[in-house]
């Protein structure tokens, strides 16, 4: 009777195992949802920014320009401020994946000329150009959320420039006596200030023009 009992219990077991994975199996895979769901509202966001603007767009319209509930978007952030910031951030996460570091050919002058052409584009990008100001607007009186646009999205893309201008030194082609973080400024501060107050078309005349001044003042005594 025992040794009975236990192939029952031992049946009972396998069958309760084999149900829980078919149970699991039928389970909607709620972690893969989530990840569609948040990369609708990043596209959703963005969009709505680029075709709307900024104060047109709501987490309403978000919500269902993305096929969500506005509860959902409101779950993981607090204004859409944040979503904007976090579409964004996903966006250049994506980007630095694919193109981790700036160009090290060996020409300095070739490489900074190639990267601020780039720049030039996505500025002028309708896609970028709409949500990107709208973050610089709102950082401007929204301290906490420009405190985190500048830290999480300007400076790992200064950074970067930073890395190229020491290598540059090391390899003797910049004074090194400068100071890389102040040289960056030289070459970005002037492109970003005329894009932002529009004060004269961006052009890659103008890049190119940007690192050839640049580079003057920062060549090796």
């Amino acid at each position: 009777m025992a040794e009975k009992s236990g192939k029952s219990e031992n049946a009972q077991t396998v069958e309760k195992v084999e149900k829980g994975e078919k149970s699991q199996a039928k389970a909607p895979d709620s972690t893969r949802r989530s990840e569609r769901s948040r990369r609708a509202i990043y596209d959703a966001a963005l969009a709505l920014v680029g075709e709307a603007g900024y104060g047109r767009t709501t987490i309403e319209g978000i919500a269902a320009r993305a096929g969500v509930g506005k509860q959902t978007i409101y779950r993981w952030w607090p204004s859409k401020a944040e979503v904007l910031l976090e579409a964004f951030l996903e966006r250049g996460d994506r980007a630095a994946a694919s193109d981790p570091a700036l160009p090290d050919t060996g020409d300095l002058e070739a490489d900074l000329k190639q990267v601020l052409r780039a720049t030039v584009d996505e500025l002028t990008d309708p896609g970028f150009e709409a949500p990107y100001r709208a973050l610089a607007a709102e950082g401007v009186i929204n301290p906490d959320l420009g405190a985190q646009f500048a830290r999480k999205l300007l400076e790992p893309g200064l950074q970067l420039y930073v890395d190229r201008l020491r290598a540059a030194q090391d390899a003797g082609q910049v004074d090194p006596g400068i100071d890389a973080r102040t040289a960056v400024e030289l070459l970005v501060g002037p492109l970003t200030h005329r894009w932002l107050l529009r004060t004269l078309p961006l052009t890659h005349a103008y890049a190119d023009s940007l690192v050839e001044y640049a580079l003057r003042g920062i060549a090796p005594r």
